[in-house]
């Protein structure tokens, strides 16, 4: 169980989260504390490099940005340049909507 269980799983209920993760993995795009608005992915959503998702990359839980695109495959990274790895689609439950406060 990590930082963002429980928010999987409301996103995978339909839900739209809000969280406040803590690190300084996306510093420059989200600090560390503020309030992310994170929707459900669909099947119909197209995802695109440079979203940031909230996806898990082997069993560890990232809110970082897709950079490449590879087929079914994403690649997953942080915003100073470290790579977590691919992931499935499947193993991505929600994009991040805004940032705030």
């Amino acid at each position: 169980m990590g930082w963002a269980t429980k928010y999987i799983e409301r996103l995978i209920c339909g839900e739209t989260i809000s969280c406040r993760p803590r690190g300084n993995s996306m510093r420059g795009k989200i600090s560390s504390g503020q309030l992310c608005t994170i929707r459900p992915i669909t099947d119909n959503d197209i995802l695109s490099v440079g979203d940031i998702v909230l996806c898990k990359v082997k069993s560890n839980e990232y809110l970082h940005i897709i950079k490449a695109i590879n087929g079914s495959r994403y690649l997953i990274g942080n915003n100073f340049g470290k790579i977590n790895g691919w992931t499935k689609r499947n193993k991505i439950f929600g994009v991040l909507v805004t940032v705030t406060n």
